[in-house]
């Protein structure tokens, strides 16, 4: 089913779009960039077996030729600061809890890494959109890594809202502006 959703979010800002897995916060995001023109996608996910692969090719083909791909698994920073010029397009990184689970997966300092990416947002000139998954409203995780990454993601969504314009919770499809 293909549903666009109104871009009730502005350009010209920081904003940090939650939501559980296939709530339509991704197509949420999307659908305020392409109302812009189109934009750079930061994707953050990586092909480990063939079914992530294909969807991984899916989504790519479903975004056309209004955008620019930018696959960084682990250096998001690096990749925003490439993009981030004053009459730049706008960006969208999806999202970030897959670039959370890079991280802890490369043994890569998870409160460093966070704190330069917001550090980072006040800095950034283009318009950003960060996508990332809620995981917080579920039970709590019966395996350490499962309850670490959970604590990262919570402490990741604290900070990064605290440092952009914008936060939308996307519940069913339903955006709903938290800040």
């Amino acid at each position: 089913m293909t549903q666009n959703l109104p871009p009730t979010a502005p350009l010209g800002a920081t904003h940090l779009i939650l939501g559980g897995a296939r709530s339509g916060k991704s197509r949420f995001a999307e659908n305020i960039i392409n109302q812009a023109g189109g934009g750079t996608y930061i994707a953050t996910g990586r092909a480990w077996d063939d079914e992530m692969a294909n969807r991984i090719d899916l989504h790519k083909q479903s975004r056309g030729d209004l955008w620019q791909t930018l696959e960084e698994p682990l250096e998001l920073c690096s990749a925003l600061q490439t993009c981030n010029v004053a009459d730049g397009k706008p960006v969208l990184v999806d999202c970030l809890t897959l670039w959370l689970t890079n991280l802890m997966l490369e043994d890569r300092d998870i409160d460093n890494e966070i704190r330069a990416l917001c550090d980072l947002v006040p800095t950034l000139v283009v318009s950003v959109l960060f996508v990332s998954n809620e995981v917080g409203f579920g039970i709590v995780p019966e395996n350490a890594m499962a309850r670490a990454f959970r604590d990262h993601a919570g402490r990741l969504h604290q900070r990064i809202a605290e440092r952009v314009d914008k936060v939308t919770l996307v519940v069913a499809g339903i955006p709903m502006q938290v800040k």
